[in-house]
């Protein structure tokens, strides 16, 4: 059985007719990356609006935007325009203290003090003070010598000046050979002045205390 073909209106083709139907132009270069990209865009955008709205929400979440000034302090740490505290200085070490003075005078050369003061029994004590420190040329006549000069032949003098209104102490001596020996003895009274003289030639040294030394002792 033959198989008829049933026509149209599509297959009676006018005469007159040059072109029948349309054609479309060719699609253009990239016309589909450009929509991914676009599609790209509007997700990362809706990412990053929901994350925004979550950190709002909760502290879980810790993002450092770009925007964010890197110096900006912490909360739990307020900031603050005090200048630092200077650093304290570095404290000298404490120095030994001194040696005591040696003696430097031969102990067989006795030691005359005088009060120049009003004060009573002023050169008795000097003169015991010095004893224990080793001067054993300040034993008094009268004063047994105690300690290291327990067995000097050293005796000195204790006696009162001819004036009670002196008021600096002097170590006078006359020999220059014991000026060291001077310096030392009056390192050991704490106060007084060195002095090379011929006013008491009657004694190689002599300590002539006046009202400073008489503060000290008191």
């Amino acid at each position: 059985m033959a198989k008829t073909t049933l026509t149209d209106r599509f297959d009676e083709i006018p005469d007159d007719l040059t072109r029948v139907g349309a054609h479309r132009a060719p699609a253009r270069r990239g016309r589909g990356w450009i929509g991914f990209a676009w599609a790209a865009l509007a997700t990362g955008a809706l990412v990053l609006a929901g994350v925004l709205a979550l950190a709002a929400f909760t502290d879980s979440i810790n993002l450092e935007l770009p925007f964010t000034a890197s110096d900006a302090p912490a909360d739990d740490e307020p900031a603050t325009d005090e200048p630092a505290e200077p650093a304290e200085p570095a404290q000298p070490e404490a120095s030994e203290a001194p040696a005591p003075v040696e003696p430097l005078l031969d102990p067989a050369i006795p030691i005359t003090l005088l009060n120049g003061t009003a004060t009573a029994g002023l050169a008795a004590s000097a003169g015991d003070r010095l004893v224990t420190e080793g001067w054993c040329g300040a034993a008094g006549q009268d004063t047994v010598a105690e300690g290291e000069c327990a067995d000097s032949t050293a005796v000195g003098s204790r006696d009162n000046a001819e004036s009670n209104d002196i008021t600096a102490t002097v170590v006078y001596y006359s020999d220059p050979a014991n000026e060291s020996a001077v310096l030392a003895l009056v390192a050991s009274l704490g106060i007084g002045e060195a002095q090379l003289s011929e006013d008491y030639p009657e004694s190689p040294i002599t300590v002539l205390l006046g009202s400073d030394y008489q503060e000290i002792a008191g």
